[in-house]
């Protein structure tokens, strides 16, 4: 299955050594691919969960919490039938727990729209919340074999540092379009990102493994500092944000089933701050996270 990208094609990488990268890239694959839950079928719900839960979150975490999710949920029809709260209880231990609610929302327009079916058409899948441009080419390209370039955070800088300079976004999905085999979307796609998550890592990359170091234009002794796929700034600390308290919030609806509004401060760990503890309980209703009950707070 091909997909239109949609994004201008930009200089393309000379057939012959194209033809070189993927022959390089595919065996090193069948030898060193890594063995996940979600790589095991192609059911495009399993794949949408995963894909959803690796956002933000590193696979280790993932794993066991995988897992139990789709065992509880195994269909969008048995996800979209629970409680919302229910969802993000499943969800505990990988943070940013908005991309619970959009899954669970997500869910609801599977059955609602699509007979309970995840849809094989990018347009389609777009539609649904929390499912960008980049999750829509993933479930396409894992659930569907689609032959699409799935760009992310260790496929970018795989691509970026093969050609040796930084590339805009438009120029990395045009050369990961470009560089899928015809009929191989899925085994190039995930030995993309293992090949980025587990040889050309940021920090500390495994040159002398890697299936392209007599094809990649980066070279990381000379350019170490010049890194093409460098992130532009570092995250703000977690420590004292907002994201901590609401995040200490969650955690106590999860274990509590609700908390006292009078003592929203306490709870989320700012015991002289109750203006700022009142606004983060309201983003979180605001998110679908929680709802207010009278005079407490809980999952919705």
């Amino acid at each position: 299955m091909r997909v239109h990208s949609g994004a201008s094609s930009g200089p393309s990488c000379p057939p012959g050594r194209a033809s070189r990268l993927q022959e390089a890239l595919l065996a090193w694959f069948a030898a060193h691919g890594r063995d996940l839950p979600w790589r095991r079928g192609r059911d495009p719900w399993p794949v949408l969960v995963s894909e959803v839960m690796l956002q933000q979150t590193q696979v280790p975490r993932v794993l066991p919490r995988f897992t139990a999710f789709v065992e509880r949920f195994p269909t969008p029809a048995a996800c979209a039938a629970a409680p919302a709260g229910e969802v993000v209880r499943a969800w505990a231990g990988l943070g940013y727990n908005r991309r619970a609610v959009s899954l669970h929302r997500a869910a609801i327009a599977v059955v609602e729209h699509h007979g309970g079916r995840l849809p094989a058409d990018d347009r389609a899948l777009r539609s649904l919340p929390g499912v960008g441009p980049y999750t829509a080419r993933a479930v396409l390209a894992f659930a569907f074999e689609a032959d699409v370039g799935v760009v992310e955070t260790n496929t970018r800088r795989v691509l970026a540092r093969s050609a040796g300079r930084p590339l805009a976004p438009a120029e990395a999905q045009a050369r990961a379009d470009a560089l899928v085999p015809p009929g191989r979307g899925w085994a190039w796609n995930q030995a993309m990102v293992d090949l980025g998550a587990t040889v050309c890592t940021r920090r500390t990359p495994r040159c002398a493994g890697c299936p392209w170091l007599g094809e990649c234009r980066w070279r990381p002794v000379a350019d170490r500092v010049a890194d093409p796929a460098a992130p532009p700034s570092r995250q703000s600390a977690f420590a004292g944000s907002d994201r901590q308290g609401r995040g200490r919030l969650v955690a106590a609806l999860r274990s509590d089933g609700s908390v006292p509004l009078a003592g929203l401060a306490g709870v989320v760990g700012w015991p002289g701050e109750p203006e700022r503890a009142a606004r983060a309980a309201a983003g979180l209703v605001a998110d679908g996270l929680a709802v207010a009950d009278g005079d407490r707070l809980r999952l919705p």
